[in-house]
């Protein structure tokens, strides 16, 4: 434990941790199982177009989340780029920016323009009221994000686009396994798009599926992710390469076997760390409602620089240097990143409430990696900076300062 300003490792103490703790550390389920099923696919030689455990996959995902239809691809973002194109999405479609890139970049990929709208700074998600302001008759469509985890205003959007006319599809790259209003998230609007990447809590190593209930969508989206090949040597519809390969498929198998233990250990994590900040001041843990499903992936703090003292950047490399590699999710914006940038070089001012979000979250490491001990100890890492956190300031802005004007400088 730190209980001098020179135990911590940003001054030349010994980091907390020796091996370094990530955010997104995979989760990996029975490796029995998994190798079992490995060895059954190299019997069978068959590693991909659609194999036997592609098909058992989809079927479990669609009754997990109750929905007609599951369409396995290869990753997130190309399902993503899938869906949009299969729902005819062209001119403009809003969605927020507070999201990760490939949010975006599905949309502009297809010149599509991405019109981004401003968040709700209680749900970090869609704010409806900015949200219905931006409609053009350029507008196509709405994309809302279950960012961390947390639903959309799913109701709210759904009215929004019916009474304009809209397809509204929903990034559920943070969302599997959750619920709104008693609902799994997969089943709401004309389709969602859930991300199965080894950082998520459910991953397939790499992979990604576009969930629906729309039986002429889902034909025409199997179509497009296997380059429109409908039965041998007849290809009816413009597609690309989209497929899941039997060992993504495989190992999701494997993972949504023990899916229930990642959410179990999730959820004490989330409890452990709110438990252990609970008394720090100027700290907010995004809340997860249990009263829902919810998979509790992300491990979210928000910081009151005025309480903190210490910002929320400084306070991340204080963490780094103990091994401990929490993210900024999702800075800076979509919307300062390029090209939209550049497009859009002034879109910061009708985004007031992200810009104020992307500079004040951190993310913290969680899932199976990470023991109750090893949150105890990030926790008092956050507590000690901040109850030190003049001194630790001076001493920051001192060390940067000198390792700026004294080449190979190291504070001892």
């Amino acid at each position: 434990m730190k209980t001098r300003l020179d135990d911590l490792a940003v001054f030349g103490g010994l980091p907390e941790f020796q091996e370094k703790l990530h955010v997104g550390r995979p989760n990996i389920g029975n490796r029995e199982r998994l190798l079992d099923r490995v060895n059954l696919m190299l019997d069978r030689k068959w590693l991909t177009n659609n194999g036997p455990f592609v098909q058992e996959f989809e079927r479990r995902v669609a009754d997990l989340v109750g929905v007609k239809h599951c369409i396995a691809m290869c990753n997130g973002t190309v399902a993503l780029e899938i869906a949009i194109r299969a729902l005819d999405l062209k001119g403009e479609v809003i969605l927020p920016s507070l999201t990760f890139i490939a949010s975006a970049h599905a949309l502009q990929w297809q010149e599509i323009t991405p019109v981004f709208c401003d968040v709700d700074p209680e749900t970090y998600t869609l704010d409806t009221l900015c949200l219905e302001r931006m409609i053009t008759p350029r507008t196509t469509g709405i994309i809302g994000v279950h960012l961390w985890g947390r639903p959309c205003q799913i109701e709210a959007l759904e009215g929004i686009a019916s009474k304009h006319g809209l397809k509204l599809m929903f990034d559920a790259a943070h969302g599997f396994g959750g619920s709104y209003k008693g609902k799994m998230i997969g089943g709401f609007g004309n389709a969602e798009v859930f991300s199965f990447h080894a950082t998520k809590f459910f991953n397939t190593t790499e992979g990604g599926a576009v969930v629906t209930n729309d039986d002429e969508l889902a034909t025409k989206i199997r179509l497009m992710k296997n380059f429109g090949f409908y039965g041998m040597d007849n290809v009816i519809y413009i597609g690309t390469n989209g497929k899941m390969n039997e060992f993504s498929a495989l190992m999701g198998l494997t993972n949504l076997e023990s899916l229930e233990h990642f959410v179990k250990i999730n959820k004490t994590n989330y409890l452990c760390y709110s438990d252990e900040l609970k008394a720090v001041p100027g700290i907010k843990l995004i809340h997860h409602d249990l009263r829902e499903k919810c998979n509790c992936q992300y491990i979210v703090l928000e910081f009151d620089e005025s309480l903190t003292i210490l910002s929320r950047d400084e306070i991340a490399h204080i963490l780094h240097a103990e091994n401990v590699l929490a993210r900024r999710y999702f800075y800076p914006g979509c919307h300062r990143m390029e090209p939209y940038k550049s497009y859009f070089p002034h879109s910061g001012l009708v985004l007031p409430e992200t810009e104020k979000i992307v500079k004040k979250v951190l993310s913290l490491p969680t899932g199976t990696a990470i023991e109750p001990q090893d949150i105890k100890k990030i926790c008092h890492i956050i507590s000690f900076a901040i109850q030190n956190a003049s001194d630790i300031k001076g001493k920051l802005t001192e060390y940067d300062l000198k390792r700026e004007l004294i080449p190979g400088f190291r504070m001892t």
